[in-house]
């Protein structure tokens, strides 16, 4: 592995670690075991009693799970700068998900013990821990309402406006690029891929979603975010002035 990749200047990457000085990175980069992890490997396990946290310095994975009949579920998907293993570090109970690479990555990987000596040697990381786990609950409490009230055309219509907020709105549009796999979107919204080709052709013949070569484009994020308002009993966001 590329030494550079294992040096202080690679977990400046890492979002939790930002403000730490120069000394502190230094230290925590020698106290590491760094890995580099092909596509399509696990990187973590359900269930697997250990406790090290993963600092991913480069590459994409997938937070996953199977229920029992073998149907995936998706929780989401985690880039560079991103933090895995955390909670199982912090109560020492098993992993509560797989985390599978969708490219190859490089990971840091700090033992548990590091980084609880970490959090309590830094207060304004633990802080930020707790706040990042905040969001976790939140982001976690709104999948769970969505899949136990909600059908399968509001879970998808929801799960397409948060994938254009990731990729970036522009003029009232997201591209997703390259489109997301019907399985993949299925896994996410806890349904089948049938289903889901039904609700994206509907939104191809409402105008709101096209297909253009190896990428979908939402075409009226302002209108999804009405459609998906609306279903949850929320007012919509005004939209953004025009620059």
């Amino acid at each position: 592995m590329d030494s550079s990749l294992r040096s202080s200047l690679a977990l400046r990457r890492i979002d939790l670690l930002a403000g730490l000085g120069e000394p502190r990175l230094q230290a925590l980069a020698q106290r590491c075991r760094w890995q580099h992890v092909p596509a399509e490997r696990p990187l973590l396990l359900r269930a697997q009693d250990r406790g090290e946290v993963f600092l991913l310095v480069s590459g994409l994975v997938r937070v996953t799970t199977y229920a029992a009949n073998g149907r995936q579920v998706t929780f989401r998907d985690l880039g560079a700068g991103e933090v895995l293993g955390d909670i199982a570090a912090l109560d020492g109970q098993p992993r509560s998900a797989d985390v599978l690479t969708l490219e190859d990555s490089v990971v840091a990987v700090l033992e548990r013990s590091d980084f609880l000596a970490l959090l309590r040697e830094e207060p304004e990381l633990a802080l930020r821990v707790m706040q990042r786990l905040a969001t976790l609950v939140r982001e976690l409490s709104e999948r769970v309402i969505e899949l136990s009230t909600q059908g399968v055309q509001n879970r998808l219509h929801a799960e397409l406006l948060r994938l254009a907020r990731l990729a970036g709105v522009a003029d009232n549009q997201a591209r997703l690029a390259p489109a997301p796999r019907h399985l993949e979107l299925a896994a996410r919204v806890s349904t089948n891929r049938e289903q889901v080709t039904r609700e994206l052709n509907a939104l191809v013949r409402a105008g709101l979603l096209q297909k253009q070569g190896g990428a979908l484009v939402l075409t009226d994020v302002a209108q999804l975010t009405r459609m998906v308002a609306q279903v949850r009993g929320e007012a919509a966001p005004a939209p953004a002035p025009l620059s």
